[in-house]
């Protein structure tokens, strides 16, 4: 995938949970100067939402085939708390897709994403990646340091899927404040598709709940 912005211009490689390959040109505002970052050859970064989602539907998969081939449901009841729990699971692996998780900007700057490039990222950018919706997410970070003359106002970030210029953080003994933000997105056209089926088969468990309730209603319905 080809993503760029006037001052972000990357090219991104996501096979599966693994976002193998990332080529990143940033033209920093201050002065022009053009850097290029990409991630080392020996080098893949496990996405973990991707990962996660796929490990709720696996156990979904589990809930509906971990019974003999020539069992058979004895009440209505078990039909819909065997869906209940299927359901809850694909809810949980849609939601990893269209619910980017909360990060501080300390934790984005020990993260081991930090370590993937070469060169290395100079100390005033940090980098993120997330999945949001159908499209992969790459957010670039220029910081400041905060002189301690200046930090009496000095008040840290929480947790956010997006921070903000005049967001301030401490990591190593050192206080900063993001001075620019860059996000840049992509379509991947697989995750689409992984979004369409969670909504079809929600719908089709649904589906199934709504016809035993209706047919336990009417077995249960005795006219006087």
């Amino acid at each position: 995938s080809y993503s760029s912005t006037d001052q972000v211009k990357g090219v991104l490689t996501l096979q599966g949970d693994a976002l193998c390959q990332a080529d990143v040109n940033l033209k920093m505002p201050r002065n022009n100067q053009l850097l290029h970052f990409a991630f080392r050859e020996d080098k893949q970064w496990k996405l973990q939402q991707i990962q996660d989602a796929r490990n709720h539907v696996n156990q979904a998969i589990y809930l509906l085939m971990n019974r003999d081939v020539n069992y058979q449901f004895k009440t209505g009841l078990e039909v819909l708390k065997l869906m209940d729990a299927v359901m809850l699971q694909l809810s949980r692996a849609r939601n990893r897709l269209t619910t980017p998780a909360t990060l501080t900007l300390p934790e984005i700057a020990s993260s081991g994403l930090t370590k993937m490039f070469t060169p290395a990222l100079p100390p005033d950018i940090l980098v993120n990646f997330y999945i949001n919706l159908n499209k992969l997410c790459l957010t670039v970070y220029q910081l400041h340091v905060l002189q301690p003359s200046t930090t009496k106002n000095f008040k840290p970030a929480g947790g956010s899927i997006l921070h903000n210029p005049g967001a301030m953080f401490e990591f190593g003994n050192q206080r900063y404040e993001v001075s620019h933000v860059h996000k840049v997105e992509c379509v991947v056209p697989w995750l689409n598709d992984a979004l369409v089926f969670f909504t079809v088969s929600l719908q089709l468990c649904q589906q199934l709940k709504d016809k035993i309730s209706v047919f336990s209603s009417y077995w249960n319905y005795r006219p006087y």
